[in-house]
C-alpha cells in the first residue's frame, strides 16, 4: 500500500519522535549544552527565583537564610528569592525528581553531588558552570557584582572538584564536614585503657568487647546500667566506603565501574558481624542515634558528621534525651578508627549548590548571583558557626571573624560549644586526608548499597543468623539487584563520550510519558489526515 504525502508526513514526525526519546533515554546525560551569559544582566526587569534548602529544625540555620535572602535583595531589588526548607536532603531529591517531569523545579537548591548526577539524567536539567564562573563580569570576583564574591582560586579545590561531573562543574559547594568518633574517655578509662591520639580499628574493637562484659544480675560492669551499646555508627554507607579506601581496595571509579563487591568486603563484613554478634556494634537505622546513648553513658564510641558535634556532650545545646538521662563524662572528638594511624583516612561531604536550567538567561544568571551570593563572607561563616561545618573557601577560614570564633571554644555551650569547635578544628587539620567518592550517575545508589551491606550482617548477627560464604554470596547479588548495580556498572559520566547507561526509573517514567503524549498526537493528525484523504476520494 503506498501512503499518500499527507499520511507520510505525520507519521515520519512520530518515528522522529520515538526515535528522539529512544536516544534521550540511553544516552541522557552524555549530551550537555553550556550556557551562554548574557552580556548584561537586566536590573530594571523583576525576577522571582525559588531556593530549595534543608534544615534540621535549627532556628538559627533558619535565620541565617532569611538574612542571606533579605541581604541579597537589598542589594539586587529587581530579584525576589521564596525560600522552602526541607528537614532532609532526601526529601529534597524526591522533589526535584519530581518536578522535573513537570517542568517546575526551583532556581538555586542545596543538594549533593550524587543527587545531582542523577537529575542530569534529564537533558539540561542542570546549568553547568563553568563559563558562568569565569565570566570576567559576573562570574566568582567578577567586576559588576554587588557583593564581595570569592575568586575562583579562593574557593578549596577539593570541594570544586566533588562538583565536577562529565567534566563540568554541575554546582558550588556550600558546605563541608567529615566525619568523627566521638568518644566517652571516662569510661575508655575504666575499662583500663589509655585513649590514643588517632584511633585504629583494632583498639575500638578491643575496648567494645571488653564493654560488653556483664555482672550476674544482668547489669554491665563499665556503666552500672542494663542498656550499652559500646560502638554505633550513624552512616554505615560512609563506613564502608572509608573501610575499603583504608585497606585501598575496590568501591568504584569516575566511569562507574563498581568495585564494591571483593573479598576484601567479604573479610570486613565478617568482622562486623562478629563484633555486633556480641552486641559490642550497632548502627543507627537498628539501634537510633548515637549521640543519645552517648549522652547516656550506654556507648563508647559514636561515629557521626563534624556536622552533628552539637548533638554530642553532656552539655550539647541538641541534646535529645531528657537532662535527667545526661551522665557526667568527659568527651573527645576523634578522627574516625583508623588501619593506617600514621596516614589517616577520612571522607569529605557535605551540601553543594546547583542552578537549574530555565528558558530565559536572565532568570540563570538571576539564579547564579543568588548561589554564588551564598559564597560570600557573611553567609559561609555564621552558617559554619551553627554546626560542625567549616566554610569551603580560604577567604572564610582566614578571615579574623571566623579564626577569632575557633579560638574560643568553651566559652560557652551554645556559640562556642567546644565541641563542635572541636569538631571543625579536626576537619580543618586533616583536609589533606580527606577524600571524595566518584559522582555519576547511580552513585548514589552505590553509597546505599554500601551501607546495606553492613545493616544486613548486623541484623543477622542480632537474629544469630550463620553468616558463611553462600550467606555473603546471596547478599551481593540481593544488594546488586536491590539497588540495581548491574546497569550502573559501566554507566558512569566520563569525558570519553561513552554511554552513561540506562536512566533511573522516575526519568524512563517521565520520558515514557512524554512519549506517550506524543504518539497520542501523531495518531490523530493520523486520523485526520485519513478523513481527510477519504473525503477527497469521495468528492
Amino acid at each position: 500500500m503506498k501512503l499518500s504525502g499527507t499520511i507520510r508526513k505525520p507519521i515520519c514526525l512520530i518515528l522522529i519522535l520515538a526515535c528522539g526519546f529512544s536516544l534521550a533515554s540511553c544516552h541522557g546525560s552524555s549530551e550537555r549544552e553550556s550556557f551562554d551569559v548574557p552580556g548584561s544582566f537586566d536590573c530594571e526587569r523583576q525576577t522571582e527565583i525559588t531556593f530549595w534548602a534543608k534544615n534540621d529544625t535549627n532556628v538559627t540555620q533558619r535565620k541565617i537564610y532569611e538574612k542571606a535572602i533579605a541581604d541579597f535583595e537589598e542589594l539586587y531589588p529587581n530579584i525576589k528569592v521564596n525560600l522552602r526548607l526541607y528537614t532532609d536532603y532526601g526529601r529534597i531529591y524526591n522533589d526535584v525528581i519530581t518536578n522535573i517531569s513537570t517542568g517546575t523545579t526551583p532556581n538555586v537548591c542545596i543538594t549533593y553531588p550524587d543527587h545531582i548526577a542523577t537529575y542530569m539524567t534529564g537533558a539540561n536539567v542542570i546549568v553547568p558552570l563553568d563559563k558562568l564562573i569565569a565570566d570576567e563580569k559576573y562570574g566568582l570576583g567578577g567586576t559588576e557584582l554587588r557583593f564581595d564574591s570569592p575568586a575562583a582560586d579562593e574557593v578549596i579545590p577539593k570541594y570544586l572538584d566533588e562538583c565536577r561531573i562529565n567534566g563540568s562543574l554541575c554546582a558550588l559547594p556550600f558546605m563541608r564536614s567529615t566525619e568523627a568518633c566521638y568518644v566517652n574517655r571516662s569510661l575508655v578509662e575504666k575499662l583500663g585503657y589509655e585513649l590514643p591520639g588517632v584511633l585504629t580499628w583494632d583498639f575500638v574493637w578491643e575496648v567494645s568487647e571488653a564493654a560488653v562484659k556483664k555482672n550476674a544480675d544482668g547489669v554491665y560492669e563499665a556503666n552500672g546500667q542494663k542498656t550499652m551499646i559500646p560502638f554505633i555508627y550513624k552512616s554505615t554507607d560512609n563506613m564502608m566506603i572509608q573501610l575499603l579506601r583504608q585497606k585501598g581496595a575496590g568501591y568504584s571509579d569516575a566511569n562507574g565501574e563498581i568495585g564494591i563487591f571483593n573479598d576484601v568486603t567479604r573479610d570486613l563484613l565478617y568482622g562486623i558481624y562478629g563484633h555486633a554478634a556480641t552486641g559490642a556494634f550497632s548502627t543507627f537505622k537498628i539501634s537510633s542515634y548515637p549521640g543519645n546513648f552517648l549522652n547516656a553513658g550506654q556507648c563508647v564510641f559514636a561515629v557521626d558528621s563534624t556536622a552533628g558535634a552539637t548533638w554530642m556532650g553532656k552539655a550539647s545545646p541538641h541534646s535529645d534525651i531528657s537532662p535527667d538521662k545526661i551522665v557526667d563524662y568527659e568527651i573527645e572528638v576523634l578522627p574516625i578508627p583508623q588501619f593506617d594511624p600514621d596516614h589517616p583516612v577520612m571522607i569529605s561531604q557535605g551540601p553543594s549548590v546547583c542552578v537549574f536550567n530555565k528558558d530565559d538567561p536572565q532568570v540563570v544568571l538571576a539564579s547564579w548571583l543568588f548561589a554564588q551570593f551564598l559564597l560570600s563572607n557573611s553567609v559561609q561563616i555564621p552558617y559554619s558557626q551553627t554546626e560542625g561545618y567549616v566554610p569551603v573557601t580560604s577567604r572564610a577560614r582566614t578571615d579574623p571573624g571566623y579564626t577569632d570564633y575557633l579560638s574560643r571554644a568553651g566559652e560557652d555551650a551554645d556559640l562556642h560549644y567546644d565541641v563542635k569547635i572541636k569538631a571543625a578544628m579536626l576537619l580543618l587539620d586533616h583536609v589533606d586526608d580527606t577524600f571524595i567518592t566518584p559522582v555519576f550517575n547511580g552513585s548514589a545508589s552505590l553509597r546505599d548499597a554500601a551501607g546495606e551491606l553492613i545493616e544486613s550482617v548486623t541484623k543477622s548477627a542480632r537474629r544469630k543468623e550463620t553468616v558463611d560464604a553462600a550467606y555473603m554470596d546471596k547478599l551481593f547479588d540481593s544488594v546488586r539487584s536491590l539497588y540495581r548495580l548491574d546497569s550502573v556498572s559501566h554507566a558512569g559520566m566520563s569525558d570519553t563520550g561513552e554511554d552513561p547507561g540506562p536512566l533511573p526509573a522516575a526519568s524512563v517514567i517521565l520520558l515514557s510519558g512524554l512519549a506517550l503524549v506524543w504518539i497520542c498526537i501523531g495518531a490523530y493528525l493520523v486520523y485526520g489526515a485519513i478523513n481527510k484523504n477519504g473525503k477527497r476520494k469521495k468528492t
